[in-house]
């Protein structure tokens, strides 16, 4: 196996299934080179349909190089109406083309006269409640790298079809070119992180552990080379008041950090307003954010410790096609599209030594997932050795599920997840284009970062 990017490293990622070189090459150079679509999970009542049994209007939005929160904001002001009547299976990427799901509770002709440069909407029916983060199946996409070296496209696919279990396609010659069947773990990407400077679990963690006031450090200051001069100034002036003795600064720190960073500078209004002494302090600071931002934090520090277990299993050649004694696997969702196997964290089963071979033959075909936990309060561990894994990672962290016993948004219950993420992968050259199908939850760019071998900045 080779080596992970530093960067990578840092969030737990630790190796390559590959050895190849990688191709290189130019990613998202133009939004057109990102495309992704959602695939649905259902249908909807026709547009006509009684407005008052269903009042809410669902279309589907192709964006081009827009950010979901600012079109979200930019069409509630054309419709003069609060965004929180607006809602959206899930979030993509600025830099790219993109065509989602939303929903707005409106009659059927209120988008007739939206005029947003960069975005086509069109109405598909009608629903009785609005759209819920992860009303969606999973994603497509077709993806181009531009100026790439392909001579190490073949070496790298035939070992992403042996890690997914297809030693019988890769005996015969397949190269992935066709739809073949690929297989890498299923990591968090660094977009989970911050793709420019990854500190979101380092706040989340903190917070698992009681520390607010090192979860807040953790996020206004620790300045990154990325940033500009002003910012890792601002960063930097935040961390020397951290360390020297007696109170620090906090109205000076207001002053020099750059207005643009609103979520750090509310935090540091709040330490200016209440003193920034105590544990107290830092914790108000930090649910000044908002709450999806909260909640992230404990969610990057979850992904985190699953991406450190997985590349404790990967580093001693524990399989991730399938099971053994003591795994959790959980099944298949029976409504998932045909062609999408979606695991159903909901329906796990824990793996003795007398069920591992059936087990094993419902994995095969795409019905069983062996998982890792994302872990909080009703986490429960595997056994065996992958349960060894998952306890020596909690213990070198200093983290217990209970801890996750937390106040408000950052509480979490926990859940396992599929570790192997699998997908029918297609490659065109000239130029360079990937096209394949995610379930939701899943990166596209933990499959990329296997070809391209890049700096993870630049996938982001």
């Amino acid at each position: 196996m080779r080596e992970a990017h530093p960067s990578e490293r840092s969030v737990g990622i630790d190796h390559y299934v590959s050895d190849g070189d990688g191709t290189g090459g130019k990613f998202r150079t133009r939004p057109a080179d990102f495309r992704v679509r959602e695939i649905e999970t259902g249908e909807f009542e026709p547009l006509d349909a009684d407005s008052d049994a269903y009042p809410h209007l669902v279309f589907r939005a192709t964006l081009e190089n827009w950010d979901t929160n600012d079109f979200v904001s930019a069409l509630s002001s054309q419709l003069e109406m609060s965004r929180e009547r607006i809602d959206w299976a899930g979030t993509k990427d600025k830099r790219a083309v993109s065509t989602q799901l939303f929903s707005v509770r409106a009659g059927s002709d209120a988008l007739d006269d939206i005029d947003l440069r960069g975005a086509t909407i069109d109405p598909i029916g009608r629903a009785g409640r609005g759209l819920r983060f992860g009303d969606l199946a999973g994603n497509a996409f077709e993806i181009v790298v531009r100026e790439a070296d392909t001579d190490s496209i073949e070496r790298i696919t035939e070992s992403l079809l042996a890690f997914a279990g297809n030693e019988d396609e890769n005996a015969d010659g397949a190269s992935g070119r066709d739809g073949t069947m690929v297989g890498v773990p299923n990591y968090f990407g660094q977009q989970r992180f911050g793709s420019y400077r990854p500190v979101t679990h380092e706040v989340g963690l903190a917070v698992v552990r009681g520390d607010w006031r090192e979860a807040v450090l953790a996020y206004v200051g620790q300045p990154h080379e990325s940033e500009p001069d002003a910012t890792r100034e601002a960063r930097a002036f935040v961390d020397r008041e951290a360390d020297a003795a007696g109170t620090a600064d906090w109205v000076t720190a207001l002053e020099r950090y750059p207005r643009q960073l609103g979520f750090e500078r509310s935090m540091l209004h709040r330490l200016v307003e209440n003193g920034g002494e105590r544990s107290d302090d830092f914790r108000a600071a930090l649910e000044t954010v908002p709450s999806n931002l909260q909640r992230l934090f404990v969610n990057a520090a979850q992904s985190y410790l699953f991406n450190r277990i997985l590349s404790v299993r990967l580093d001693r050649g524990l399989p991730f096609d399938r099971a053994v004694a003591g795994d959790v696997v959980c099944f298949a969702d029976s409504e998932a599209p045909d062609g999408l196997p979606l695991p159903d964290p909901d329906r796990s089963q824990r793996v003795g030594d007398n069920r591992v071979e059936t087990v094993n033959r419902h994995a095969a075909r795409g019905r069983a997932f062996v998982t890792a936990p994302l872990v909080g309060t009703e986490t429960e561990l595997a056994d065996g050795e992958p349960g060894d894994i998952e306890r020596a990672i909690l213990d070198e962290e200093g983290i217990d599920p209970s801890m996750f016993d937390l106040p408000g948004e950052f509480h979490s219950t926990g859940t396992r997840r599929a570790i192997l993420l699998t997908t029918g992968l297609s490659i065109e050259d000239d130029p360079l284009t990937f096209a394949f199908r995610l379930p939701k939850g899943s990166y596209a760019t933990v499959l990329l970062r296997e070809y391209l071998k890049s700096d993870p900045v630049e996938l982001g």
